[in-house]
């Protein structure tokens, strides 16, 4: 065990630990959702890339010595690996603005970096947490940009997925093309409808939902790092402040910019907020196919028994053989899901305060939790459910020729009032033969 000391006394310490008093401070205080910074590796890898932009920029500015800015970068490029990810134990929803998550990260860098000049864990010396691994930054910035950077690169796997299920919508949807069923409007009997055109509508609502949220997730390529707290740039060099950006585009490879108001960025997060608006709309969207894929499915004999799903497994354990639309009920509840994220996103929204939003962690995170769950619900969905869908093809052609189907098969031959006159007098059979018959063509009386 180590000793570490801060104002409000000392703590003991794992001698192995990467982390310091201040993670321990946050665990001790702050913990309550059992949801901890370790977790969200992406986010992890977006704040080693802001504090290794953040140790070139030092450097060149002249606030860090070439050694010291060389062991924090070699940190940040272990944590971009994706190694030690375990020593981020900070709860993800911590109170205080994002505090807990920065110092986690300061605190582990330097140790790491002190390691580099062979100097034991919890030294802090040469490099020291906030004194050079967080010189020129705020807290605010930092978990700022990096909470952006982290959301567009989880958006890409998203993005794929995505497309992936629109491409086997489209394929089933021209294989159905030939299936010619009923329509329902109300939960009642409507027209013949091609049940290719009801999966094709399927395909064309994701991928205009997808276009919507791409354009929200680009908004986020705007970020405020060099603005410090309030978006003053206090604290922060100017030398620091005109390099920082450039040095993180060439760190990412993405093409970044700032935000048109420095000032604004730290007030208001509704760029996060239409990125979560987004989703919960992609998911009301999936959530309504899902449903409708139950219902197409219900049976098999005193249901609607359209299509057949895939069976993957036993649906009772009461009924024997019977199977249960487990994987559409599975993406209806992640979408349940997703649409309680965005709930808290806007709340976060809504109860910023004055200068900074101490709450865009918990937006940060919510939206990166809805987009993993998306993501993998979206990959079961398509594979085991999606691409094995049957259509039950004498069933619907029953269908297409049911009662009302034929009713307006009449109304284009008579019109609307003398086929409600004939629905009035005749019964459904006598209808039916007469139309098959061709019988109402030649009879004057109803003309």
């Amino acid at each position: 065990m180590r000793e570490e000391s801060d104002s409000f006394g000392s703590v003991e310490i794992s001698s192995d630990a990467l982390y310091g008093i201040q993670t321990v401070r946050t665990n001790q205080n702050l913990s309550f959702s059992g949801r901890i910074l370790s977790q969200y590796p992406t986010y992890i890898e977006s704040l080693a890339m802001v504090k290794k932009a953040a140790a070139l920029a030092n450097q060149e500015a002249g606030v860090l010595g070439k050694k010291t800015a060389q062991a924090i970068i070699e940190a940040c490029n272990s944590l971009m690996k994706g190694q030690y990810h375990e020593h981020f134990l900070v709860d993800i929803l911590h109170g205080g603005g994002g505090i807990g998550t920065n110092m986690n990260v300061n605190e582990v860098i330097a140790n790491l970096a002190n390691e580099w000049f062979g100097m034991p864990r919890g030294s802090y010396t040469p490099v020291h947490p906030v004194e050079h691994v967080n010189s020129s930054q705020s807290t605010s910035d930092v978990c700022h940009t990096a909470l952006r950077l982290a959301i567009i690169k989880s958006f890409l796997p998203l993005y794929h997925v995505l497309e992936k299920l629109v491409e086997s919508i489209n394929a089933k949807a021209r294989d159905f093309q030939s299936v010619t069923t009923i329509a329902r409007t109300c939960l009642q009997d409507g027209v013949r409808v091609q049940l290719g055109d009801t999966f094709f509508g399927f395909s064309h609502v994701i991928k205009r939902r997808l276009v919507s949220l791409e354009d929200a997730v680009n908004k986020l390529y705007s970020i405020n790092l060099g603005g410090t707290v309030i978006g003053s740039g206090v604290g922060a060099p100017q030398a620091y402040r005109d390099t920082v950006l450039a040095k993180l585009c060439d760190v990412t490879g993405m093409k970044l910019s700032y935000r048109e108001n420095l000032f604004d960025a730290a007030q208001n997060m509704d760029d996060l907020a239409r990125v979560s608006s987004e989703l919960r709309l992609l998911a009301s969207c999936l959530l309504k196919i899902a449903k409708d894929l139950r219902l197409l499915s219900s049976g098999p004999e005193a249901g609607f028994a359209e299509i057949r799903l895939p069976a993957v497994q036993a649906g009772s354990s009461f009924f024997p053989g019977k199977v249960n639309p487990v994987i559409p009920e599975t993406l209806i509840q992640c979408c349940f899901q997703i649409i309680g994220c965005d709930a808290v996103v806007q709340s976060t929204l809504e109860h910023g305060e004055l200068n900074l939003n101490v709450f865009e962690g918990a937006a940060g995170a919510n939206i990166l939790d809805a987009m993993t769950m998306l993501e993998k619900a979206i990959i079961t969905f398509t594979e085991k459910c999606m691409k094995g869908i049957e259509a039950n093809r004498e069933h619907c052609e029953e269908l297409a020729n049911s009662y009302i189907p034929l009713v307006m098969e009449l109304k284009e031959q008579v019109g609307y009032t003398a086929t409600t006159k004939l629905i009035k007098e005749l019964d459904k059979e006598e209808i039916k033969r007469m139309i098959k018959h061709g019988g109402i063509q030649n009879d004057a009386s109803y003309q």
